[in-house]
């Protein structure tokens, strides 16, 4: 028999989808705030990537203050996976990475920045995925 994983996860949009044109600006997601939860996992999903030279940097950043204003990257330990494994190649149409944060701070962040998409586009989006939450059973509603 399955487990539930319905009433023991919330979801919320980390990057809401979007398409970049012939341009480097970085995707920055929404803060996320992990009070009651334990854990968050980013399902970082890329749609089409037509430039054939783009290459991608990843950070995931942590902090105690609800602005960021504290951020620092969040160090190895706290990660599951890295931020290298969710990059993807230019290649990587239609493809979903994921990175997790175990880590001891209230409030975390996704950067997606790209690099030489000067002839194509970049489709993008995000979700941050909050488990092991100290209330149960979580809402179904929209956060």
């Amino acid at each position: 028999m399955l487990q539930d994983l319905h009433n023991n996860i919330q979801c919320q949009i980390a990057i809401s989808p979007q398409k970049q044109t012939n341009s480097n600006t970085a995707f920055v997601s929404n803060i996320i705030d992990l009070a009651n939860f334990g854990s968050c996992e980013f399902a970082i999903l890329y749609g089409g990537i037509t430039d054939a030279n783009v290459t991608f940097t990843i950070l995931l950043e942590d902090g105690d203050d609800s602005a960021l204003s504290d951020h620092a990257a969040v160090d190895d330990a706290f990660l599951l996976g890295d931020e290298a494994g969710a990059t993807p190649l230019f290649s990587d149409d239609d493809t979903c990475f994921k990175l997790g944060y175990i880590g001891p701070k209230r409030y975390v962040r996704l950067t997606i920045t790209p690099s030489g998409n000067d002839a194509g586009d970049i489709n993008i989006a995000a979700l941050a995925i909050l488990g092991h939450p100290r209330v149960k059973p979580q809402s179904t509603q929209a956060v």
